[in-house]
């Protein structure tokens, strides 16, 4: 089976149920002049993945419907080659940051870092991008 045709501005996704924060995600990927694709569900986020593969996919680790390694299997499966992944979540949380990290996620950080870091790591994530953790 070979990998769909890509577009010619690469996609990233978001799984995240909280509006004000997608809103903040999207705003920030369209100033800087990408496409980040907003899902509320699991299955919204589903029917996203292949139409075409996107090159990000950032996850929000609190969404009552996520098991993450569910979602990287899945990505593996469909996407060639499977997106870049990052997740984010409650500083708190340290059990779930270090599964996620465990399970296979590129970039795993408090939603604090996030928030600061998303402007300038935003691009090097839809180029695929590694950077320091």
């Amino acid at each position: 089976m070979s990998a769909p045709p890509q577009p010619a501005t690469p996609i990233g996704l978001l799984l995240c149920d909280d509006l004000m924060f997608t809103s903040r995600i999207t705003g920030t990927a369209r100033d800087l002049g990408l496409c980040i694709k907003p899902a509320r569900s699991l299955e919204a986020l589903h029917a996203l993945i292949a139409e075409p593969c996107p090159r990000c996919v950032i996850v929000d680790l609190a969404h009552p419907e996520l098991s993450i390694g569910a979602l990287l299997e899945r990505l593996c499966k469909v996407c060639t080659p499977r997106p870049y992944v990052v997740a984010y979540g409650s500083h708190i949380d340290t059990a779930t940051l270090r599964s996620a990290k465990e399970a296979g996620c590129d970039v795993v950080w408090p939603r604090s870092k996030f928030v600061e870091e998303l402007p300038r790591a935003l691009p090097r994530w839809m180029r695929g991008e590694t950077a320091a953790n």
